[in-house]
């Protein structure tokens, strides 16, 4: 995966503004944010997408969903934020390497759809 952007990043050969880093994943702010908050966390692995995900992925997912509800809290994101996981084209996926968003502190976020 030599050409994604993401695993660049997992890999410190892009730089990127880390929240957080393990040996499984690490979480960034976007560079592009919609909200006040706004921060990525990503697999190290390289997953395309949510539609690759198999059972053999649930732990790995669920730490990434509890680490990024404790970045939340971190970032001031006590009274709510939102969870976003684009996937495929349709999906408005634009990064072919599974990331969930993270946004938060502005009221009120809107509807997303």
């Amino acid at each position: 995966m030599s050409e994604c952007i993401f695993c660049k990043i997992a890999a410190g050969e892009i730089p990127a503004k880390l929240l957080y880093q393990d040996d499984e994943m690490l979480a960034f702010h976007d560079i592009k944010p919609a909200a006040p908050v706004h921060f990525l966390v990503i697999p190290r692995a390289h997953i395309a997408s949510c539609a690759e995900l198999s059972e053999a992925h649930a732990p790995l997912l669920g730490r990434m969903l509890v680490k990024a509800s404790e970045l939340a809290r971190e970032q001031g994101l006590n009274e709510g934020f939102r969870t976003i996981i684009n996937t495929g084209r349709i999906g408005g996926q634009e990064v072919y390497h599974l990331h969930i968003h993270v946004l938060g502190g502005s009221q009120p976020l809107g509807a997303p759809f």
